[in-house]
């Protein structure tokens, strides 16, 4: 039975699959898009919401994309030959990795675990460490926030992992588990096809979030073009990402993918959950009479708990959802950091697969520097 076991271990491979996962991404984007058509006042709200979060929020994001995929995509690095020679400072290493925008650097440390490449120390430090995709909507919105987060996460992630390599030692929880990791093969997906389309938007969607961002006056006929531009590049990226059949995972991580796909298709992913992030607000406030900022202020010594708790929950999707609240006034910047510190982005999915026990515990880890960090913050600051 041991034998088996192995053996199975020896060959074992994290594949991406599509198992329902188009079925619930469809279902999601229609009810989104189905929102936009909606008559009266109702309907104005959601598309008015919809058209501030592409011009005010995704075409920075596709531009942020732009630079951090390209950089990845060009690098042509061996993680394993570099990790073999830099034993002393992995922790150090997994914690930058981690505090770079996405989730590619912390997969990357997370498969090093698995495979019993590097310590415990240096899981929590990543885990730590990582923003995920909620990054590039705080780079693209507040880039000032967004380098005093990436230099935290720097900072807390390494001292993280070597308290907690100190206390266990390297070898605690040490996997002997040899991953390899694949992805679905398809080079090219339906969406693709609508690429050139999407650039084609994002252009001038691009240069007329600059014109916004700088509080630019419009006239009526070029408020139309606006108008036209960020309604259809919101509708187009739901569109689009609903009938991916990729995971977002995969999307922005898979370096065999080409450029202009892996940029397309994140930006995609986090334009769909910051309009939701946008809508939700709206959506609120047009059903209720309570005003959130003042249900937040009212609350807030508990706010930083809330966002730390929600940065529990595996994927980006919540997080991006809890870095628009953030951008958008209603909660503060020591909850934003709470949740930053402990969220794990996508690179808790193959922790939780292949390493359950370390995933979780590494995790509950992560919770302790995100209460110190985002109360000390509270306290001293705000």
């Amino acid at each position: 039975m041991n034998a088996l076991i192995n053996a199975i271990n020896e060959k074992t491979k994290i594949i991406l699959e599509n198992d329902g996962r188009l079925l619930k991404k469809s279902f999601f984007g229609l009810l989104l898009l189905s929102l936009v058509f909606q008559g009266g006042e109702f309907g104005e709200v959601i598309r008015s919401s919809m058209i501030d979060a592409y011009i005010q929020v995704s075409v920075f994001v596709g531009f942020t994309l732009f630079v951090f995929i390209g950089l990845d995509s060009l690098t042509k690095f061996d993680v394993k030959n570099f990790l073999s020679k830099t034993q002393k400072f992995h922790v150090g290493i997994a914690a930058f990795l981690g505090a770079i925008p996405g989730c590619g650097g912390a997969i990357i440390v997370v498969t090093q675990y698995i495979q019993g490449r590097i310590s415990f120390g240096s899981l929590v430090a990543v885990l730590t460490a990582t923003m995920g995709d909620a990054a590039f909507l705080i780079l693209a919105i507040e880039p000032t926030t967004g380098l005093l987060i990436f230099g935290i996460g720097i900072i807390v992630g390494s001292i993280s992992g070597y308290i907690i390599d100190f206390i266990h030692g390297i070898n605690f929880m040490q996997s002997e588990t040899k991953i390899k990791v694949e992805f679905e093969k398809i080079n090219k997906t339906f969406v693709s096809n609508f690429n050139f389309f999407w650039l084609f938007l994002f252009i001038p969607g691009f240069i007329l979030g600059i014109l916004v961002a700088f509080q630019i006056e419009f006239s009526p006929a070029y408020n139309s073009v606006l108008v036209f531009v960020a309604s259809a590049g919101a509708i187009l990226s739901i569109f689009m990402w609903s009938l991916n059949p990729l995971s977002d995972f995969q999307c922005s991580t898979d370096k065999s993918r080409g450029l202009l796909s892996r940029v397309v298709d994140t930006t995609n992913f986090v334009t769909t959950w910051v309009i939701s992030g946008f809508l939700v607000f709206e959506i609120f406030m047009y059903f209720t009479s309570l005003d959130l900022k003042i249900f937040f202020d009212l609350w807030l010594p508990f706010v930083p708990l809330v966002a730390i708790l929600f940065g529990f929950l595996p994927g980006c999707g919540p997080q991006v959802v809890v870095a628009t609240f953030y951008l958008n006034g209603y909660i503060p910047l020591s909850a934003e950091l709470g949740n930053a510190i402990s969220n794990d982005g996508d690179a808790l999915f193959p922790a939780i697969a292949l390493a359950p026990k370390a995933a979780i515990l590494a995790t509950l880890y992560s919770a302790i520097p995100a209460l110190v960090v985002a109360y000390g913050y509270f306290y001293l600051f705000e």
